[in-house]
């Protein structure tokens, strides 16, 4: 009930910002037009904040930390390769980036800021933890808000039909099929300390780690629950940075690669990486996997 209730409340308020768009006065407009990617680079910081205060709040993390990195990079990378595949063999028309000087500078700026708002979100949350600074931070509210504006946006975009196209469900699936790819190979890697139903489990969080997080504690241990929580987080991160170096070049792999986070905190990447034509696509995976993960966890983990 909790990702209906989430899913429902981003869905509501990007209706709101849809059509009030058209409402507001140009000034205004220009003014959130401005503004909006700079929210990328805050959602990022508090990601990392988040991070920080989550391994703090672990117990023994070392020990989580390994297959956490190693599952977040291999779902990551497999879910990106795996859609790169698909599209190359179901739609070959797909557009991709085009390579040129300007592109790649401001890529390369892109992923500078990019690592900044991380470097500041990391280093705020340690001086918390040092100055022993208990803080409950949510950035779900600073999210809404940042989707409200998106929905301003998207009142000025132009539709077209290609966003309805079946292909754009190629995105979700292709996360779905790395994922588990992925988790066949940690078995493997990983099958002298866990389950392979415990490895697949693992790979459907898609990123969401504040929902398997709880989950896999309720569920199995809270273990399971520390390594799923840092698992997504670092899911995330990698997902990020993926959207900053290849989602200009493959739009539709490097939403692949985002999961769940693909309709909230990483929405803001694909705007400012992709384009604001992949939106849709974003919106469309992330529903998908948001409401699919809780499902996907539970079914794996009693299998």
């Amino acid at each position: 009930m909790q990702s209906v209730s989430l899913i429902i409340q981003i869905f509501i308020v990007i209706a709101f910002g849809y059509f009030l768009g058209p409402k507001l006065s140009l000034n205004i407009r220009q003014f959130i037009f401005k503004i909006l990617p700079y929210f990328s680079y805050i959602l990022l910081t508090s990601v990392a904040l988040e991070l920080t205060l989550a391994l703090d709040q672990i117990n023994n993390p070392s020990t989580i930390l390994p297959p956490a990195l190693l599952i977040a990079f291999t779902t990551s990378f497999g879910s990106f390769f795996t859609c790169l595949i698909a599209y190359a063999i179901f739609d070959k028309e797909s557009v991709k980036g085009k390579i040129s000087l300007q592109l790649f500078i401001n890529a390369l700026k892109n992923i500078a800021k990019a690592f900044l708002a991380l470097t500041v979100g990391i280093i705020l949350g340690i001086l918390f933890t040092r100055l022993n600074i208990h803080i409950s931070f949510n950035s779900w509210y600073l999210l809404l808000v940042f989707i409200f504006l998106i929905g301003i946006e998207l009142a000025f975009t132009h539709f077209n039909r290609t966003w309805l196209s079946w292909k754009i469900l190629i995105v979700p699936l292709a996360a779905f099929i790395g994922s588990c790819i992925a988790g066949f190979l940690n078995y493997f890697l990983l099958g002298n300390h866990f389950t392979l139903n415990e490895m697949l489990a693992l790979a459907q969080g898609y990123g969401w780690y504040s929902m398997s997080g709880i989950l896999f504690t309720q569920l199995h241990s809270a273990e399971l629950g520390g390594i799923a929580l840092l698992t997504d987080l670092f899911r995330e991160i990698v997902a990020i940075l993926l959207m900053y170096t290849m989602g200009w070049r493959f739009p539709r792999p490097a939403i692949s690669s985002a999961g769940a986070t693909s309709m909230d905190v990483t929405l803001a990447m694909v705007k400012q990486s992709c384009g604001t034509h992949y939106v849709p696509h974003a919106m469309m995976s992330g529903l998908l996997l948001s409401l699919l993960a809780p499902l996907l966890i539970t079914v794996f983990l009693n299998f």
